[in-house]
């Protein structure tokens, strides 16, 4: 089954590059490899504000994360024009605005991991790292970036 066909069994329809808010681009190519800048979690088309461990549970942040995995796609698809051209997602790495005491931060993470291998299978299982930190840019409860292998 094709990547798009796997989207639209998923029911996702991917959206176009969001506008940087800073100074950087929403992606680098050096070699076989495309650096994806970090993306933050949007509800609604805005930020997705909270905390988890605060205001928000574990399960919203895992919704969350599959957000942010979504919009990664989108960007992927933009710098590469067709996603079957990743060979594999090599790295994520995922932020999650959390309280001191909340330590799910690898469930949280899990929503943009299980949907990267639903829809890439073997080639979407990845190293990662998710780490808890006191603030996000614009109060968004999770932030993550990506490394893919590409053909």
């Amino acid at each position: 089954m094709s990547i798009q066909d796997k989207l639209k069994q998923l029911g996702i329809d991917l959206p176009p590059v969001a506008v940087p808010a800073a100074a950087y681009v929403p992606f680098v190519q050096t070699g076989n490899l495309v650096f994806l800048s970090g993306h933050i979690a949007k509800k609604d088309g805005k930020p997705w504000v909270g905390q988890l461990g605060v205001n928000l549970a574990t399960e919203e942040g895992k919704q969350a994360a599959r957000g942010v995995a979504i919009d990664l796609l989108g960007t992927l698809q933009a710098a590469l024009g067709d996603l079957e051209r990743v060979r594999r997602i090599v790295k994520v790495m995922s932020l999650v605005n959390s309280a001191p005491t909340f330590t799910e931060q690898h469930l949280v993470t899990n929503g943009a991991s299980e949907l990267f291998a639903a829809v890439f299978g073997e080639r979407g299982a990845h190293a990662r790292s998710a780490f808890g930190v006191a603030q996000i840019p614009m109060g968004a409860c999770v932030e993550i970036e990506l490394i893919a292998e590409v053909d």
